[in-house]
């Protein structure tokens, strides 16, 4: 009876000895998950410079994100790695520039290339090291990361979307009909729009007081065409007073064909249409004012973020995939290598990071690893970019990487401090001095005086692979044979198209 007492008691020791272990752990889990802050992860799509804090636009409103960035670290330099989505949004997501993938239009989606099918994206990385993560909106591009065979988010909320739209385009005569291509204001209301109900949606999460570390990526589909507005926020832009962007008559008379080449055939429309169709001013309102529409819903996020006690505990950043032409360089859109088109929004606030504006280059490729480090979470390796940390600590402290954007193969720009390189496949060049020649209309890259500058950028041009297997949709090739956009060859002396005047 002893013996069977005695071991009795020993089991009993040992499963107490277990269970407290096992609480010790959890515990010490839920300490370690505690600590960790929460991120907000806040992305505008086709959102150029046009913020208040950035300086792109003299007359833009936007009293949010500038505050957001009062209170945090503003990247004035910072750069898209892609001036197209897709290709954009893969290399912030994976770590990985296109010129190392290979994906360079809007088709295909990295999971599809087995190189890169089982690709630890980023939030996927935090998920592994405890994270809960929440995406709504447009992250990636599409419906890419949204079906039910991917594992890219633990949570997903409503897709990224225009909303309702008028009966019929309110522009229609625009030559390319693409039913995205249009922009105006119509009778409708700002709840009406996919973009108050992906905040909605973020603002309803947060409200439900989520008690495991969160990533929580907010996608915003405006300013991206259509551009629609509803009247109150098209009146703060009166056409009476509306400044246009500054244009050069003759700007690209000193800039390489090959340059044409990168947006050949597109949706949006150049801008000899919207000044003989009287549309320019339409446009630059209706994407003012979508953007200060896209502004208020910031508001309403960061507005719930502070209400529900997560402010001090949450790391917000902000960014957009890539800039958008409003008729600088004779175009609209986007697909070029020129800052309108590659200088975006990028801000970091919240735990960690200290305050002020940073004039170095930095590339939205950097979230990855900074996000890592801000976190505290494990060094990943692979990752092309390099954490900004250093910046967040003191914005002042220099940089010695520049920013790099690569559209289609083997075309690059290459953004340091002062100055803008561009080489095309080509090898074809652009040089631009950047203090005094902010909207690049002076090509330096024919003077011998520059080619020392030349050559300290040129050491940053990446290798690219081929475009990747199933690529399609805004994909430019160059051969020794010659020029091939969308699969239809372009000839020497071929008219640029749409232009009303050739240079």
């Amino acid at each position: 009876m002893n013996a069977s007492l005695s071991l009795s008691h020993r089991r009993a020791r040992r499963t107490v000895a277990i269970v407290s272990c096992l609480v010790a752990i959890n515990l010490v889990s839920q300490a370690a998950a505690a600590d960790k802050p929460n991120i907000l992860f806040i992305a505008i799509d086709d959102q150029n410079d046009w913020i208040g804090c950035l300086g792109g636009h003299p007359q833009i409103k936007t009293p949010h994100i500038d505050g957001l960035a009062k209170r945090g670290v503003l990247f004035r330099n910072a750069h898209c790695q892609s001036p197209l989505c897709n290709s954009s949004r893969t290399s912030l997501m994976t770590g990985l520039r296109p010129s190392t993938t290979g994906v360079y239009g809007l088709a295909p989606w990295f999971r599809q290339l087995d190189k890169f099918k089982d690709l630890e994206s980023l939030p996927q990385y935090l998920s592994k090291h405890g994270y809960r993560t929440y995406s709504t909106g447009k992250i990636y591009h599409g419906g890419y990361g949204r079906r039910r065979t991917d594992r890219e988010f633990d949570v997903l909320g409503p897709p990224p979307g225009v909303g309702v739209r008028p009966k019929e385009k309110l522009v229609k005569s625009t030559p390319n009909p693409h039913p995205l291509v249009d922009w105006g204001v119509f009778p409708h209301r700002d709840q009406d729009k996919g973009d108050w109900r992906v905040a909605s949606w973020a603002v309803d999460e947060l409200d439900k007081k989520p008690t495991e570390p969160f990533f929580l990526s907010v996608g915003f589909f405006l300013p991206h065409v259509p551009c629609y507005a509803t009247q109150k926020w098209f009146d703060l832009y009166p056409e009476e007073t509306l400044q246009l962007p500054p244009y050069l008559k003759g700007d690209r008379k000193d800039t390489p064909r090959f340059s044409w080449y990168m947006h050949w055939k597109l949706p949006e429309p150049r801008l000899d249409y919207l000044q003989e169709a009287g549309e320019w001013k339409n446009l630059v309102r209706s994407y003012l004012a979508c953007t200060s529409f896209v502004d208020s819903q910031v508001g309403r996020v960061l507005a719930a973020l502070e209400k529900n006690g997560f402010a001090d505990n949450t790391i917000v950043v902000l960014w957009s995939d890539h800039g958008w032409h409003l008729g600088e360089k004779r175009i609209t859109g986007k697909n070029s290598l020129w800052d309108r088109s590659t200088r975006v929004p990028l801000i970091f606030a919240g735990p960690g990071v200290g305050g002020g504006v940073s004039m170095q280059p930095a590339e939205l490729l950097d979230i990855y690893p900074t996000l890592i480090d801000l976190c505290g979470l494990p060094a990943k390796s692979g990752l092309e970019g390099h954490s900004l940390s250093p910046q967040l600590e003191d914005p002042a402290a220099k940089r010695e990487f520049p920013a790099i954007t690569t559209h289609n193969h083997d075309n690059h720009g290459v953004r340091s401090e002062n100055w803008r390189y561009i080489r095309y496949a080509d090898g074809s060049e652009e040089l631009y001095d950047m203090r005094s020649d902010p909207n690049e209309w002076k090509n330096l890259a024919g003077d011998k005086q520059y080619a020392k500058v030349i050559a300290r950028h040129r050491r940053y041009l990446p290798k690219s692979v081929p475009p990747a297997e199933g690529s399609r949709h805004r994909i430019l090739v160059y051969r020794d044979d010659g020029v091939n956009w969308e699969g239809t060859d372009i000839g020497a002396d071929e008219p640029i198209p749409e232009l009303t005047k050739q240079e």
